[in-house]
């Protein structure tokens, strides 16, 4: 059955103060995982003990290009240590961004050291791999079919599909057997036309039919994201639990 996590990014100014126990409140919450996007000089034991302490599972970490490809056995064996097999790259610099045929040999080779290791690497995409085109064809799609499933599965950021004018339940249905991993956000447009991210239930996005699609998909997470809180993140994260509660308790097919 697929679960609910929270990408920490949500929080990271909670984290910066309060490391520990900004992580019991996720739990207490019912966030049954996380995604870690950095860990504020913890050491891999120090954050293998509030994971056992709080019964939170590591879902995956966003982990730098350069980090990827420069300190992968660094990175590797940090996250084998707190329980995590799971390393995402989550983002590429727009200075990078004109040279699309050498960073897929490089994910390719990431992908296979990965591989070797017993580790998925997965990319998560915003929404310029999906307006840049290549060959033709839209990057992300690209990369996948660049790529094998063996050394790149995805996380679909599904809020960025959609403020990119594409359909995000067509690329989860596209990519269902590559997918361990859906970014469940929502966004609403401001008034000079440009949009943030709200509270899951607060926008425009249609994050029923994302979570329909990715759970028929066999997603094993669904991860809650707000990249930018108008109020405090934890009690965005609460409201966005709230609407995920009434989800499962009206078919929704997740464990919260």
């Amino acid at each position: 059955m697929t679960q609910v996590g929270l990408q920490l990014y949500t929080v990271r100014d909670a984290m910066e103060q309060d490391f520990e126990g900004t992580l019991r409140k996720i739990a207490a919450l019912g966030y049954q995982g996380v995604e870690f996007a950095g860990y504020f000089g913890r050491t891999a034991e120090q954050v293998k003990a509030i994971l056992d302490e709080t019964g939170m599972i590591a879902l995956g970490a966003h982990t730098p290009f350069v980090r990827l490809r420069d300190a992968l056995d660094e990175e590797i064996a940090f996250n084998k240590a707190i329980g995590n097999t799971t390393l995402i790259m989550p983002y590429l610099g727009e200075e990078d961004r004109h040279r699309w045929h050498d960073i897929f040999e490089d994910m390719d080779k990431i992908g296979q050291r990965c591989a070797d290791a017993g580790v998925t690497f997965c990319y998560h995409n915003h929404e310029f791999e999906l307006t840049q085109h290549l060959d033709g064809q839209p990057v992300l799609d690209v990369m996948f079919s660049k790529l094998p499933a063996e050394r790149l599965q995805m996380e679909l950021d599904t809020c960025w599909v959609h403020y990119a004018g594409l359909d995000p339940v067509a690329y989860i249905t596209k990519y269902a057997d590559r997918l361990p991993l859906v970014h469940w956000k929502d966004m609403a447009k401001r008034e000079d036309g440009s949009a943030e991210t709200v509270e899951l239930g607060h926008g425009e996005v249609d994050i029923k039919a994302i979570a329909d699609a990715a759970i028929q998909a066999g997603a094993a997470w669904l991860v809650v994201e707000q990249d930018y809180c108008a109020g405090n993140p934890l009690d965005c994260i609460e409201e966005s639990m709230k609407w995920i509660r009434n989800y499962a308790n009206n078919g929704g097919n997740i464990h919260v």
